[in-house]
């Protein structure tokens, strides 16, 4: 069937120019394939219309199955299933459907399901489904767990999973394969042009292939991607510092830099601020109202822990231009219709280009439009990241997100989740489960534990009644028990974070919430920060955090866990070419601006070029100082540091510090390190590196902590009722207990090989860390002995030394002499 031969096209495309607007090719393509029933991807930059790309295709479709009453049709059951990744967005993407289906004279309803609906417009989706539903994975899961729920989807049509690039690579990603799996078989079409057809809405992603192949591995074809092939123009500007620091200190850079952002401020109409961390987004919150007083009520700050009701204010007031900046995280990273933002800030390093692409992709986002981001450094060596980011939007060096594999604690929630609805049979079963990405390796033998898991409790619990959830009978696996099935519904999800504590006002209202470990150090009358307001702690009561209103000058902004983002492989490989021309390049600001800095780094020690690896030697006042630049992330240094720590303990009795950046990282100790040309390849060597790294690291240590997220997600560990939740401390006591029974009792253990497997993939990256040393043995590798400390090293060494607190001296009062005794040096 020819798209614009068909009425669906011709009511669109008129609806489309009545709004002076006409569809991109790829809208028209994508809308082709979906009428002839095809599965695919869509892929296209922030603000080029992707959601029209699929909803619009859906529409046409309806309108071209039935032409003659399409207008008066209503009550159609669920035709587009609309997977999203965050709340924030659903209000948005609703708004948006709403408006085209009104003008368009039909009948469709839309409807939201997250953990924000209310019961009873959860009952009355139950009665009666809309046309189109709004959905997070969460939530999505929860319908699987609803007794008969094939019927809800009998009429589906098309299911799109918006913002794919973000959720594959996650348990999220995982949680949405499985839910996709299960979906294309619960439903039996009465023709098999009648299935529901699947397609993902995707940003640009370096491994755009694979991630089709994840998406639609249950659909059992290939299907199609449709790219936009879209000139995007985004345009960068560095807010570049009067005097560049020749010994820069990282971090505090930023907030001295403030008052540039004043006048952008006042020249756009809305301004989103992106800080990598919400803490230090409190802190510049407060630092625009202290030097801009004339932005109150006109400025707001926007993240995570922010109550709901203050965050879609915020969303709100951005569509309406009442606000004139939002100082936010990565909470507005995604988006669909904040049509009045012209101006985007990232302040710091957006530590990957993929994700600068999509905060810059905030402003302009409308099509033809031109993005425009301005970059503000948090110190001086991050204008370096800048070029090189330029350089990678040139290139489109977009990063690849890596699919999860055999995520057994997923699964097991997911057949807990469908064993208190309908049941399953384990045959069936199986085979559809391997019939996903993430399970296609799975082994019959692997799937067997999995529900002797459920049914018995495993191996080492078979003796405990409250871990068989599952029974059998006449073949079918469910859940019986109407408390565990409740405390099941109340814990789906993959997302597991520290506990989290309501922070509320002695006399009543919400401000948000903070993160237990933070409060717990401290007292009561101490002063913190969150939603811009300053607080003082009264106590701690009933799992919230009663606080007052505090008129105090000093608080304590929070830090929350995993603040952290670490550099990517692409930043960092185009990082490490930048180099190649710092003291070249006349035409790049960035770099112009730097070449003071890169005359003193070459003055004391030597720059490295893109093929070369620097070490440098620095005896100081504190110790032997061994720093080595692989300029990889943070992340990868982590696990390099430590391996290259115990290698050279192998060859002298020696104890090391470590301190660590995304450029490198620092061993410190109080003798010579025994480290030079002649033995400085032979650290790097990738040969034992896993029995190194088990050697170097505590890996046990670090699998414990990562098997207490996996026992939550695989229904080990109950968090408690709502309001009630275990503290974070008897959560790790409980599945620290369970570590030790599964390593003592069934050492083989298919959740306790998964935690050892994700802290070698996920926490240090092996196969990152494996081609990072790789690269290092076929590169030139410079050590060097410079008298004094050199750009390079000085934030790293400042880093150190703000944890190791080797004195009594504030920080900030010890880096000020060091710069002193530099310069005069």
């Amino acid at each position: 069937m020819k798209l614009k031969s068909t009425k669906g096209y011709k009511i669109i495309s008129q609806w489309l120019a009545h709004k002076n607007f006409k569809p991109f090719r790829f809208q028209e393509e994508a809308w082709q394939h979906i009428i002839n029933r095809e599965n695919g991807l869509v892929n296209a930059p922030t603000g080029c219309g992707k959601t029209y790309s699929v909803f619009l295709g859906a529409l046409i479709r309806f309108i071209n199955d039935h032409p003659d009453d399409f207008i008066g049709k209503k009550n159609n059951g669920l035709q587009l299933l609309w997977v999203t990744p965050l709340r924030a967005l659903a209000k948005d993407i609703g708004r948006a459907m709403e408006e085209a289906i009104a003008e368009l004279g039909m009948q469709w309803r839309v409807a939201i399901r997250n953990g924000d609906t209310d019961t009873a417009e959860r009952q009355r989706q139950k009665r009666n489904m809309p046309e189109v539903l709004i959905i997070t994975p969460e939530s999505l899961h929860l319908l699987l767990a609803q007794k008969d729920y094939p019927t809800v989807f009998q009429s589906l049509k098309t299911i799109a999973i918006d913002e794919w690039h973000e959720l594959i690579g996650s348990k999220r990603g995982v949680q949405v394969e499985l839910a996709v799996c299960r979906l294309v078989n619960c439903v039996q079409p009465a023709t098999e042009n009648d299935r529901p057809s699947v397609w993902g809405i995707s940003a640009t992603i370096g491994n755009l292939d694979e991630a089709k192949e994840v998406l639609l591995a249950p659909v059992k074809k290939e299907g199609v991607i449709v790219r936009a092939n879209i000139d995007k123009k985004i345009k960068v500007e560095s807010i570049i510092p009067d005097e560049i620091e020749k010994y820069p200190w990282a971090g505090h850079l930023g907030i001295r830099l403030a008052e540039k952002l004043i006048p952008i401020i006042e020249k756009s109409r809305t301004t989103l601020i992106f800080i990598n961390t919400r803490g230090m987004s409190e802190r510049w919150y407060q630092t625009l109202l202290d030097i801009a007083p004339q932005f109150a009520g006109a400025i707001a700050l926007h993240h995570g822990s922010i109550e709901q009701e203050l965050r879609l204010w915020v969303e709100d007031n951005l569509h309406t231009e009442r606000l004139k900046a939002v100082v936010c995280t990565s909470s507005l990273d995604l988006g669909v219709d904040f049509r009045p933002v012209d101006t985007v800030v990232q302040v710091g390093s957006p530590k990957g280009v993929a994700r600068f692409l999509q905060r810059a992709g905030r402003s302009g986002h409308r099509p033809g439009e031109i993005s425009k981001i301005y970059f503000l450094p948090t110190h001086s060596l991050e204008l370096l990241e800048v070029a090189a980011l330029k350089q990678a939007i040139r290139e489109t060096a977009i990063e690849s997100r890596q699919p999860m594999v055999l995520c057994f604690d997923v699964l097991l929630q997911f057949l807990c989740t469908l064993a208190i609805s309908d049941g399953f049979r384990s045959d069936e079963m199986f085979d559809e489960i391997k019939s996903t990405f993430c399970f296609s390796e799975m082994t019959r033998d692997e799937w067997n534990e999995i529900l002797h898991h459920l049914t018995e409790g495993g191996k080492a619990l078979q003796q405990y009644d409250e871990y068989k959830k599952v029974e059998l009978e006449n073949g079918v696996y469910h859940i019986k028990s109407r408390r565990i099935a409740m405390r099941h519904r109340m814990h789906i999800g993959t997302i597991v974070s520290d506990a989290m504590l309501k922070v509320k006002f002695m006399g009543g209202g919400y401000v948000g919430v903070i993160e237990e470990y933070f409060i717990s150090r401290l007292e009561p009358g101490d002063v913190f920060t969150l939603a811009g307001k300053n607080l003082e702690l009264v106590m701690i009561k009933d799992m919230s955090v009663l606080v007052r209103k505090s008129n105090s000058k000093k608080s304590i902004v929070p830090a929350w866990m995993g603040g952290r983002m670490s550099l990517t492989a692409n930043l960092g490989r185009i990082l490490r070419e930048t180099f190649n021309k710092v003291l070249v390049d006349e035409k790049e600001i960035e770099l112009k601006s730097l070449h003071p800095l890169f005359q003193v780094q070459q003055d004391l020690s030597h720059i490295p070029r893109g093929n070369e690896l620097l070490i440098e030697q620095i005896e100081g006042k504190d110790g032997y100082h061994l720093l080595v630049y692989p300029f990889e992330g943070r992340q990868v240094h982590e696990a390099m540091s430590a391996i290259l720590a115990y290698r050279i303990s192998q060859l002298t009795p020696i104890t090391f510090s470590i301190s660590m950046s995304d450029y490198g990282f620092e061993l410190l100790s109080d003798q010579p390190i025994p480290v030079d040309d002649s033995n400085a390849r032979e650290l790097f060597t990738t040969d034992n590196l896993l029995a190194d790294i088990q050697r170097s690291m505590n890996s046990t240590e670090m699998a414990r902590r990562k098997f207490r997220d996996i026992a939550v997600i695989g229904g080990l560990i109950f968090q408690g009722m709502p309001g009630e939740q275990k503290k974070a401390r008897h959560l790790q006591s409980s599945a620290s207990l369970l570590f030790k029974v599964f390593e003592e009792y069934d050492p083989k253990n298919i959740l306790l090989r998964q935690a050892y497997h994700e802290v070698l993939v996920q926490q240090m990256d092996e196969q990152r860390l494996r081609n990072a040393l790789n690269r290092i043995s076929n590169s030139n590798i410079v050590v060097t002995f410079p008298k004094h400390l050199t750009p390079l090293s000085f934030p790293i060494v400042v880093d150190g030394l703000s944890r190791i607190n080797l004195s009594s001296e504030r920080l900030e009062d010890r880096v000020k002499k060091m710069q002193a005794l530099l310069a005069e040096s």
